[in-house]
């Protein structure tokens, strides 16, 4: 359904992503971050599924055409622990929200597990973002802290995540609200990346299914 493109990032370098457009010219955008493993089908796929839901979607891909099998845990924590965090969000993922935005549109920010760290940080350092929606990321306080996240945030947490684990979920909420920010936060009794449903170990269908709605909803709010 969607197509493979390049864009410029704000320092002029050229990346590239999976685009899905909507059916009607004038859509909102949402740009969309990858788990650890890469730019996988996966991803492409919730594009497609943006696109149908009304949005202008874009997945850039941040680790530049590679993608991890999902059995190697190993080389997928080697390629997030090598990728600048603050690069890719600044200059990668600002680039594809000036790419959606464009025409005038609002757009809006969405990543899992690393695509959900992704996600706070820009909402801190996108000027350009309208709201973002997390899953199961959140990166560390020095990185961005909740006091400067600029957007109204949608969350969704897994309460048997052993990564992005209820406490250090529980330390973001009272952050956020300590903060005064706009945060909707929902917990599902579900395993880390529970929407990703090419991993049946950990896919959770009805938790996936609930929070999609909430994500599409919440974005067309917030998008128009």
């Amino acid at each position: 359904m969607g197509t493979s493109i390049t864009f410029k990032r704000p320092d002029g370098k050229d990346a590239s992503g999976y685009l899905a457009n909507a059916g009607r010219g004038n859509a909102p955008g949402v740009v969309v971050i990858q788990e650890w493993w890469g730019l996988s089908d996966q991803i492409k796929g919730l594009c497609d599924r943006f696109a149908l839901a009304g949005f202008d979607a874009l997945a850039p891909d941040l680790y530049k055409g590679k993608v991890v099998p999902y059995h190697d845990t190993d080389s997928a924590n080697k390629e997030m622990n090598s990728l600048d965090f603050m690069d890719a969000t600044t200059q990668t993922v600002r680039g594809a929200t000036q790419y959606l935005s464009r025409n005038g549109a609002k757009v809006g920010l969405t990543g899992f597990c690393l695509g959900g760290a992704v996600t706070i940080i820009g909402a801190t350092k996108i000027p350009e973002l309208a709201a973002g929606v997390v899953f199961y990321g959140i990166p560390p306080e020095q990185a961005a802290k909740p006091a400067d996240v600029k957007i109204p945030l949608q969350a969704h947490f897994a309460n048997k995540d052993d990564w992005c684990t209820p406490e250090l979920v529980d330390g973001f909420e009272k952050a956020m609200k300590a903060a005064g920010k706009s945060l909707e936060l929902f917990r599902y009794d579900a395993e880390h990346a529970f929407v990703n449903e090419q991993r049946q170990a950990v896919h959770d269908r009805e938790a996936a299914e609930l929070a999609w709605g909430r994500a599409t909803e919440f974005f067309g709010k917030h998008l128009g």
